[in-house]
């Protein structure tokens, strides 16, 4: 047995879920999001829980087993509590504004980059050099990061570019940092 999908999901008040043929719907007070799941895993709905099972001990439905059960407690997750990203800006002259429906980001390059939010995302700009990305999808709320994150990733010798807040950058020792 799946150690992740024999888990049962909580419900917590104010959420419901619901499930008709193999879609699960959940409603929250942030919004409402689906997910399809395979016909070869099973969603019952009970005691405010959700339980999932699997009909066959292939490798490949096993592994949907958990990945179905973590999908559905993220999305319960997601429309109660929502989803945060903290992005940091560092560099000479790097910063962030926020126009209508796009973020302007100067990193650098001879031209400003306009990036388009997503729908269903918010992001809010912090002073200069702090962006802070959240919305109800796990999986949109980090493809976002992600995507103004690779705009200019950080790099090791001055820790110039784009980082998320909790990320480690190792640095390295310049050109005459060897010689003694």
């Amino acid at each position: 047995m799946s150690r992740i999908g024999k888990l049962p999901v909580a419900i917590p008040q104010g959420v419901t879920v619901t499930k008709q043929d193999n879609v699960v719907t959940v409603k929250g007070p942030k919004g409402t999001l689906t997910q399809e799941v395979r016909p070869q895993i099973s969603v019952e709905i009970k005691d405010n829980e959700v339980i999932l099972t699997r009909n066959s001990d292939d490798k490949e439905i096993r592994g949907y087993h958990g990945l179905y059960r973590q999908l559905i407690h993220n999305m319960i997750v997601g429309v109660s509590q929502g989803y945060t990203k903290t992005l940091i800006i560092n560099g000479v002259g790097y910063k962030a504004e926020m126009g209508k429906g796009f973020v302007n980001l100067a990193l650098g390059y001879s031209t400003t980059i306009d990036y388009v939010i997503p729908e269903g995302i918010d992001i809010k700009v912090e002073g200069p050099t702090k962006l802070i990305i959240s919305g109800i999808s796990k999986e949109k709320v980090g493809q976002t990061a992600a995507e103004i994150r690779s705009l200019r990733g950080p790099e090791p010798y001055k820790g110039k570019g784009i980082k998320y807040e909790t990320e480690n950058i190792r640095r390295k020792v310049g050109k005459s940092g060897g010689k003694k």
